[in-house]
């Protein structure tokens, strides 16, 4: 697997934290905050892995991951969720639709790389 990430979030200092953490261990991140073209972002970057923050302005990251998982070139591509709301109907959704981890805010940083390393099989 590459070791491109693409990280749709919305808040700055959560941005950079992840930026820093996983660029520290040889990914390439690159970035997007909107929710209504999030979908557009990951057809075009085509990333190795994606994470995907829940609440988004425009649009769920929710229905992002639903339009991820029915894309036939992108089904399979790892999913890692987080969110700020920790109750388990957001854990079971993030499951049903399938979020390849789940992962609340807020995160520790060794947290976040070893879920990244996990869903890349490093």
């Amino acid at each position: 697997m590459g070791r491109n990430v693409l990280l749709i979030e919305d808040e700055p200092n959560i941005i950079e934290a992840i930026r820093f953490i996983l660029s520290r261990d040889g990914w390439s991140v690159m970035t997007h905050s909107d929710g209504r073209n999030a979908y557009q972002a990951v057809c075009q970057r085509k990333p190795d892995l994606v994470i995907l923050d829940v609440m988004l302005p425009g649009r769920s990251g929710f229905d992002i991951l639903q339009d991820i998982r029915a894309d036939e070139a992108l089904a399979g591509v790892p999913v890692l969720m987080l969110t700020a709301k920790g109750q388990s109907k957001d854990r079971d959704m993030a499951g049903l639709l399938g979020a390849s981890k789940f992962m609340t805010k807020p995160f520790s940083n060794a947290e976040v790389l070893a879920a990244v390393r996990e869903l890349a099989g490093s």
